[in-house]
């Protein structure tokens, strides 16, 4: 069975929502896009390039699938457009259609859960979530998620989609590893117990 894993930024606060840039992700009125990026360093890079060297698959939901293949496949010169290019990834919706535009997509049609139940009991590399705060809640709810890789970063803000929000699923994690970064990020990986 394949280990599915979230590697995601969060805020002590737990906050998830557009780390990455001003209008990765204005839902709600969100104006603090980009708040991970002061807090990046060569501990974290040197971490996160641990993860990319696994060559897991990658699992996404259709908002997050659709901001990376607006961006990555354009990317000319960056090693990552050549590694993200070439990894299978799978795309958890009920709107989008095949055929998918982004090389080495493919189409989880119908319930998320019912689907990434059945991809795990395929043979092949591991999985990971990247973003895609919907489809870890429902993936979560069914204990599908087996592993969480969180960068945690020293910052509240208040605001902003949490990746476990309110009336989430009951779980308990078993701390197996934690990174202190030069910026104060913690990176926790948890198991589920």
């Amino acid at each position: 069975m394949r280990n599915l894993s979230v590697t995601n930024s969060v805020t002590l606060d737990g906050v998830m929502q557009a780390p990455g840039g001003p209008d990765e992700d204005r839902r709600g009125g969100f104006e603090h896009g980009g708040w991970a990026a002061p807090f990046s360093d060569l501990v974290m890079a040197r971490k996160m390039g641990e993860g990319i060297a696994e060559k897991s698959d990658l699992l996404f939901g259709r908002r997050t699938y659709e901001q990376f293949a607006s961006y990555w496949p354009f990317q000319t010169g960056n090693p990552f457009t050549e590694v993200l290019d070439n990894t299978r990834k799978y795309v958890a919706s009920r709107t989008l259609t095949e055929p998918l535009l982004w090389k080495n997509s493919t189409l989880l049609p119908g319930d998320a859960g019912d689907a990434v139940a059945a991809l795990k009991e395929t043979p092949g590399p591991n999985v990971v979530i990247l973003g895609s705060g919907e489809l870890i809640s429902a993936l979560a709810c069914r204990r599908l998620i087996d592993t969480y890789i969180l960068l945690i970063h020293p910052l509240v803000l208040g605001t902003g989609r949490k990746l476990f929000p309110d009336g989430s699923a009951l779980a308990q994690f078993t701390l197996v590893e934690s990174i202190s970064t030069t910026t104060g990020v913690i990176i926790a990986t948890y198991q589920l117990a």
